[in-house]
């Protein structure tokens, strides 16, 4: 099996801990008490082509870190990134965008996805405009 270390990144609040455990336990929660240091949590993933499995070794960040996330050893063997803001809080998008050029500077060419969280609220509404 192949193993991908993932790192969530992303400020505090914009709902890592959320997503990470709706995908490892298929289930989501309204209140989740704020990660401290690094939660890890792993997910095999059977590709849809028949090959070889992958088991995602998913690192679940403090927000506390921001771009300073460079500069410790969590991130080290990361092979991919899930970045995440809250669409209803303009400034963890601009966090995010920082944190996309940080990744991209630390490891060039490894995979990192974007995700705007909280789009579900009605918050959003009136910010979604505000970012795009």
């Amino acid at each position: 099996m192949l193993t991908a270390k993932v790192m969530l990144l992303g400020d505090m609040g914009v709902g890592k801990t959320s997503i990470l455990h709706r995908l490892v336990y298929d289930r989501f929660e309204g209140q989740y008490k704020s990660t401290l240091g690094v939660e890890i949590l792993s997910h095999d993933v059977a590709p849809a082509d028949g090959g070889e499995p992958t088991r995602l070794v998913l690192w679940d960040t403090d927000g506390d870190f921001g771009t300073q996330i460079f500069d410790t050893v969590y991130v080290t063997g990361a092979s991919a990134a899930i970045i995440v803001s809250d669409v209803t809080r303009p400034q963890t998008v601009t966090r995010m965008v920082e944190l996309v050029r940080g990744f991209e500077e630390r490891f060039p060419g490894r995979p990192y996805k974007a995700l705007l969280n909280k789009i579900d609220l009605p918050e959003a509404a009136g910010s979604a405009g505000a970012i795009g």
